[in-house]
């Protein structure tokens, strides 16, 4: 019976070797495809690539959390609620004062306001507070090889984050970010990150982690590409009546319709129109028992390329304006 007993235990053993083997990103041809293809394009040392993702593991969080964002589960006033709280607006303030000489370059240079730099590094990351706990390498590979909906944006920015750590010295296996790979203050992807982040305190490296000057840069920056209009307005209040106004939703984030049409869509501004002329997109905000209607400008388009939900980009604008507000008294008592 001990023999039989310790020739099963080999063979229990073996099989739990081989389950957790197969549960290897090795073990799939499409991850081997990738490694065969991306190890060709870019020279990437093949044994190099291969150590990394044998080491990956799956992040099952990760594949539950990309199903269920705030801006799909919650409704205007909950999301809301998160960004607009009194310790984020005095954290605001006080990454303002701080910056504040880093923060006019940025507005010289990039034609960003201040308050609009401070309010996405709010909501981004809490002023550096969270910046991801996710192992980035994982999530994306994760996401590019289970996630169906999206395999080929992640496998694409995988791509991305191969070529930035070997572009920028750093190590793969121990960067962290948000649940989509997001990285930094600016919570910037691997492929924004490459495209858009500056080195604005100038010391030879682009750092999203660590530099509040790179990251305040980098936000700027990224707005600039992405057609942010000096001077301008982002966004305002109006009411709408009848049913006219929804052909207007239908339209999208994208402002599709001249300002001079708001009429005829039943759409009336609260207050004296901020410009005259321009197209503008319809937005609507739904709480518990009300619903707000918004008229979205270039400007505010050009927040939602950060994040492609009217939310966030609400929540950005209106936390950028609270904080404006009270800079003014928050210098004169500091």
């Amino acid at each position: 019976m001990k023999k039989l007993s310790a020739a099963v235990f080999v063979l229990c053993t073996f099989a739990v070797n081989q389950g957790v083997a197969s549960e290897s990103y090795l073990d799939l041809a499409e991850v081997r495809s990738f490694i065969d293809d991306f190890s060709e394009r870019y020279q990437y040392p093949k044994s190099s690539l291969t150590a990394l993702i044998g080491n990956v593991e799956k992040q099952v969080q990760v594949l539950d959390a990309i199903q269920r964002p705030a801006e799909k589960k919650k409704n205007w006033r909950e999301y809301r609620e998160i960004f607009l709280t009194t310790k984020r607006i005095n954290e605001g303030l006080q990454f303002w004062a701080q910056n504040a000489v880093i923060l006019e370059a940025a507005e010289r240079q990039f034609g960003i306001p201040p308050e609009i730099i401070v309010a996405i590094i709010g909501v981004e990351s809490f002023y550096g507070r969270y910046k991801g706990k996710y192992p980035v390498l994982d999530s994306l590979v994760t996401l590019g090889f289970e996630y169906e909906p999206r395999k080929k944006f992640f496998r694409s920015e995988l791509e991305h984050f191969l070529l930035l750590t070997k572009e920028e010295a750093l190590d793969p296996s121990v960067i962290k970010g948000s649940y989509a790979g997001a990285m930094g203050k600016s919570q910037f992807i691997s492929s924004s990150y490459r495209r858009y982040a500056v080195d604005f305190d100038e010391n030879g490296k682009r750092d999203l982690w660590e530099s509040n000057a790179d990251a305040i840069g980098s936000v700027a920056n990224y707005l600039r590409e992405h057609g942010w209009q000096m001077g301008q307005p982002v966004t305002f209040p109006v009411t709408v009546k009848g049913d006219r106004y929804k052909a207007l939703l239908k339209k999208g984030l994208k402002p599709a319709a001249p300002i001079f049409e708001l009429s005829q869509y039943g759409i009336k501004p609260h207050d004296d129109l901020p410009v005259k002329e321009g197209e503008v997109a319809l937005l609507e905000f739904k709480k518990d028992n009300s619903t707000e209607y918004w008229v979205g400008l270039n400007n505010f388009y050009v927040i939602t390329r950060y994040n492609h939900s009217s939310m966030y980009a609400m929540a950005v604008y209106q936390l950028s304006q609270q904080v404006k507000q009270d800079f003014k008294d928050y210098v004169a008592q500091n």
